[in-house]
């Protein structure tokens, strides 16, 4: 990736040398990359304030400063979650296709801001004051209230409890709402019962809700010199408003006992609202509803969030239906649910007779419905824990350089979603992180990193695995899982390394949590025939040896019943799910072979160990590359998948994550297996050394660790990523420790693999906490899941998820006893 070409600016940008400004104190370096093939202009880049180290009491009051070279680039310090606090520092970068470039971030403790840009968002609210509310005077809705307010003066503020005489045409509101605008368009918000969502098209960049609306209701609705009002809203949603789908039409947020507004942000790069309904009653129910809307400079997005107090099943967005537009849709069956996609509508419906675009941007895995309605076209959204996400959006044919016709339309609107579907990189190294490692790491800082990762995961997520927990990795209440099993694993292992209960002692609670004095295990479900349920069956067995108690044996056998009716290949692999049918995937060995083994040692002398050691065997057979050495994620026995090829019946891609599982089962499985039967344990060490050279092979020479995509380092929107590391580096060091594998370059390339692990993926922040960054959340193939590069980079990229942390928290275990 080319990191030298300096970004470039919109025309509004001020650019001032460093010289002028370099008083800051330097906290980080961030390396942005897109990561897409084509070219990306202002892309916003949001990097947290937490992974930089900065004190939290610092985080509201301290100037922010970005620069590239001698270059101070905008930026601004933003509330990213909408809970009312700053959290991250935005900029823009414009980059060429697969382009990387290089930013340095500092930080001034005391002093104002100096501007770097021009204003090109606003967030507006403004009231008359010094006049009177009278009655019988207002022109509006009757059934609503008959109160106006006369006479005083427009004066902004930046929160407003909406008074209960207010309704629509009150002349109390400016523009009867509260406002939000970039310097592409403008939206409105009313505050009353219509709560519809209106458009001010601008044909001029500049800032123009301030001058709205002053000589009342009228002119906006006619072309002035920054542009009109667009939007014939009606009794509908109007663009992207929110409401109640009861079944067969949409309930606006009409009813509640109060309502609230506030300005979060009026800055110049992002601005954003907040909008408050209290007692929201619909359909029998009643909720309290918070919206938080947001948009960036140069964008025509707004990011909405929504929170309810109640569990509300039915929460939907919409656009308004006019005649004459023509429905669009983006993609919504072939894509993986993490995606992003859209409803769109276009056509001449702007109240200038102008076409107008508009659209509701949305993740698959939130849509519960995409219906209709009289008035709206419509989403019905699923929540996860009461919060909802999506985007909305206009496009007027009057913009400068504006958007003209349906294809262009299209063409952007897939523009956005590949955005947010697949967000530029970002690689980040601070002050504080780098002065706390050291290199090359010892025993002691290997365990210690473990230690602290532990800690901080029970400092701040606690029992979130624990059943009744809410799992931030699935967006949902825990479940039986295989991630339960794996991290139970890592703190028990590490309990057992330091001597310190409190890591034994979670990791029992959690695996306890599920099982009942009758052996049954809450949220499993043995007809699905999944094969990642078993995982956590390894630290069933483990507290059954323990405590001898019937309940986990009897759990155990559940698990072990599974495998016995479990659906094969003709040659006897295990399928990975039921509805996958005759597929092997990397994953599926991990998850059930050591526990096969196993349960097979301690309650059938080991009979059947056979059977979990030909699963390697095959997946060997039909998963490896001869040339490299490396797997394949999945294999299809019929080739009958859309991912697999038509003759071989593999996936297209090494993936690091899913090699990361077969090398960990590798030497999992060697622990397991006896020397009684030395024929079983031969296959297994026949693979060690084979496997570890071809990780040799694709570790990245100058970082120490491996990529998503294990052999296109180069190619756009691959990543490092820590999960596969922390794996390979477990089974390297694992192996060495076990006496499988010799030689000094497997020691050194651990070594550099477990100092890169740390330098690379490790964040500390202020208070001591411990985090590891740049994991695929998840990969899978099937449902919508193509195994298309696209698809690989379009898996979200998280921190502290299970499937990372289980893993950093074993590496650095077999590390420390490598380095002794």
């Amino acid at each position: 990736m080319n990191s030298k070409k300096l970004p470039t600016f919109t025309a509004a940008a001020l650019l001032l040398s460093s010289s002028l400004l370099w008083g800051g104190e330097k906290i980080a370096n961030v390396q942005v990359s897109n990561a897409s093939e084509e070219a990306r202009h202002e892309e916003a880049i949001t990097v947290p304030l937490q992974g930089l180290g900065v004190p939290k009491e610092t985080w509201e009051t301290g100037v922010f400063e970005v620069y590239t070279n001698d270059v101070r680039y905008p930026s601004q310090t933003i509330d990213s979650d909408g809970d009312g606090f700053k959290d991250s520092i935005l900029f823009f970068a414009s980059m060429e296709g697969n382009e990387a470039l290089d930013f340095t971030l500092r930080q001034k403790h005391k002093g104002s801001d100096v501007p770097v840009s021009a204003k090109r968002t606003q967030a507006d609210l403004s009231i008359r004051v010094d006049g009177e509310w009278v009655e019988g005077k207002r022109a509006g809705d009757k059934e609503r209230g008959d109160w106006q307010y006369m006479g005083g003066k427009w004066a902004d503020v930046s929160s407003l409890k909406v008074p209960e005489k207010h309704s629509d045409h009150a002349d109390y509101i400016r523009y009867e709402g509260i406002g939000i605008e970039s310097d592409k368009v403008g939206y409105r918000f009313y505050l009353d019962w219509r709560n519809g969502f209106d458009i001010f098209g601008k044909t001029d960049p500049g800032m123009a809700l301030k001058k709205t609306g002053l000589d009342g209701f009228e002119s906006y609705h006619h072309m002035q010199d920054w542009g009109m009002d667009i939007l014939k809203v009606g009794p509908s949603l109007g663009i992207g408003g929110y409401g109640f789908w009861d079944g067969e039409k949409v309930l606006r947020v009409s009813d509640w006992s109060g309502i609230k507004a506030k300005v979060l942000e009026n800055g110049h790069l992002q601005s954003s609202i907040k909008i408050s309904y209290k007692d929201w009653e619909f359909d029998g129910k009643k909720s309290d509803l918070d919206a938080v809307l947001s948009m960036q400079a140069g964008s025509r997005l707004v990011r909405v969030q929504l929170n309810t107090s109640e569990d509300v099943s039915g929460i939907c967005t919409g656009l308004v239906k006019h005649e004459g537009t023509e429905r669009l849709a983006g993609e919504i069956d072939n894509i993986t649910g993490e995606a992003w996609t859209y409803i769109a509508t276009w056509g001449p419906q702007s109240l200038d007779g102008g076409n107008l675009g508009m659209a509701i941007l949305f993740q698959k895995r939130d849509r519960s419905k995409i219906t209709e309605d009289e008035l709206n076209e419509v989403v019905v959204l699923r929540s996860t824990d009461r919060n909802y996400e999506y985007y909305f959006l206009a496009a007027w044919d009057k913009e400068p350089n504006g958007i003209t016709t349906k294809e262009a339309f299209e063409a952007y609107l897939q523009e956005e979603v590949n955005k947010l579907t697949i967000p530029s990189r970002t690689r980040e190294s601070n002050r504080l992180g780098d002065k706390s490692k050291s290199y090359p790491m010892s025993s002691l800082d290997a365990l210690g990193w473990s230690k602290k990762l532990a800690d901080t995961q029970l400092k701040l997520l606690g029992d979130h695995l624990v059943r009744g927990g809410f799992d931030q990795d699935i967006g949902n209440h825990a479940r039986w899982s295989y991630t339960t099993g794996l991290m139970c694993k890592a703190y028990i292992d590490l309990g057992t390394a330091t001597g310190d209960d409190k890591y034994t002692n979670q990791g029992f609670k959690i695996i306890d949590s599920y099982i009942n004095d009758q052996g049954e295990i809450a949220t499993y479900n043995l007809e699905s025939y999944n094969i990642d349920q078993i995982n956590s069956g390894k630290m069933v067995l483990h507290m059954y040896e323990e405590t001898g108690l019937e309940k986990f044996k009897i759990a155990a056998n559940q698990l072990r019943q599974q495998l016995r009716d479990h659906p094969r290949t003709s040659e006897g692999g295990f399928w990975h799910k039921k509805i996958y049918p005759y597929q092997l995937w990397l994953d599926g060995v991990y998850m059930g072979m050591p526990f096969l083994a196993e349960w097979e040692l301690i309650f059938n002398d080991g009979k059947g160990i056979k059977e979990a050691v030909h699963e390697f065997e095959l997946v060997r057979k039909y998963c490896r590359d001869p040339e490299t050495g490396l797997y394949y994620h999945a294999w299809d026995e019929k080739a009958q998948q859309g991912w697999a090829d038509p003759e071989t019946g593999l996936s297209k891609y090494f993936w690091g994550r899913g090699f990361g599982w077969y090398c960990m089962a590798i030497v999992d499985m060697l622990d397991i297996v006896p020397e009684s039967q030395p024929e079983l344990r031969q296959v297994l060490l026949d693979l060690v050394p084979e496997v570890a050279d071809a990780l040799l092979g694709v570790q990245d020479p100058n970082s120490g660790v491996w990529w998503q995509i294990l052999d296109a380092p180069e190619r756009a929107g691959n990543y490092l990523e820590s999960s596969a590391s922390s794996m390979f580096i477990y089974f390297l060091a694992k192996a060495i420790n076990g006496g499988h594998l010799e030689g000094e370059k497997y020691r050194q390339a651990t070594q550099n693999a477990f100092d890169g692990l740390i330098r690379e993926f490790v964040e500390v922040d202020a208070e001591g906490n411990v985090r590891i960054s740049k994991m695929c959340r998840v990969a899978g193939l099937g449902y919508g899941r193509d195994g298309s590069w696209h698809y690989y980079m379009s898996e979200p990229v998280v921190t502290d998820d299970p499937k990372g942390a289980g893993p950093f928290i074993l590496a650095g275990m077999e590390v420390s006893k490598l380095l002794k």
